[in-house]
């Protein structure tokens, strides 16, 4: 079909764009673990050349309809410094980024998400300025190469008690570093625009189990949404360690 990037088929599509609503759903509900299934399901229909830029692009359209429908209960004082370093991070790993082994950062991301995650939080990474900058450069930098890295992000807003606040905010941070993320691949030539059919699909798909999620996330109890969001955390972090391990 003329509408569809080379090499995929009409049933891997729309898979895609089913999976978009589904995932979309699941982070609007919970903060992350979409992004994580998306790119792992790209993987496996898609080029990997091709498969970072264009989950950035659906991830960006994502985070935006996120952050904009629950835009009230942004923490902004999270954003400025760690968005200020996402824009070096970007710029670094974009250079890197086909030259470094992929599953040397998954790994390591895997590891380090799994110990912000069950180990009791440092007061610093949310409330240092120096950690937020250079946090939001690393995570940009490594974003650059394996694609999703929305569960390290995750470790700067996880402490923010309010659940609204933190999906919003995780959201927010996110959309800043697809931005930057896609600015960069432009820069460095790669040809988005015979996968903008495809891409405004999922992002469409996506903003509906948005708007689903946004609702079912004031009605999951408090222990169940905070015990949901450390397993999804888990659960992301152990997918890269199995794919840096395969």
């Amino acid at each position: 079909m003329p509408y569809l990037p080379p090499g995929l088929g009409e049933w891997a599509a729309l898979g895609l764009v089913a999976l978009s609503f589904l995932t979309s759903l699941i982070t609007a509900t919970f903060s992350l673990g979409g992004g994580s299934l998306m790119i792992i399901a790209m993987t496996l229909v898609m080029p990997p050349v091709v498969v970072v830029p264009v989950h950035g692009c659906v991830q960006l359209g994502s985070n935006v309809g996120r952050a904009f429908t629950l835009r009230d209960h942004i923490q902004w004082n999270f954003i400025l410094w760690v968005t200020l370093g996402a824009v070096i991070g970007s710029v670094l790993g974009g250079r890197f980024a086909y030259l470094i082994p992929e599953n040397w950062f998954s790994a390591a991301i895997g590891v380090f998400v799994l110990v912000t995650t069950w180990l009791p939080q440092p007061k610093f990474i949310t409330g240092s300025r120096v950690v937020q900058f250079v946090g939001g450069a690393i995570v940009s930098a490594l974003g650059m190469v394996v694609g999703a890295a929305g569960p390290l992000v995750a470790a700067f807003v996880r402490g923010i008690p309010d659940r609204r606040q933190l999906v919003a905010t995780h959201a927010t941070l996110n959309a800043f570093q697809h931005v930057f993320k896609v600015i960069v691949f432009v820069a460095m030539g790669f040809a988005f625009g015979q996968y903008l059919p495809l891409i405004l699909a999922m992002v469409l798909a996506g903003f509906a189990g948005t708007s689903m999620g946004s609702r079912l996330l004031t009605r999951v109890p408090e222990k169940v949404f905070r015990l949901a969001f450390r397993v999804l955390l888990s659960l992301a972090a152990a997918s890269l360690i199995r794919r840096a391990l395969a």
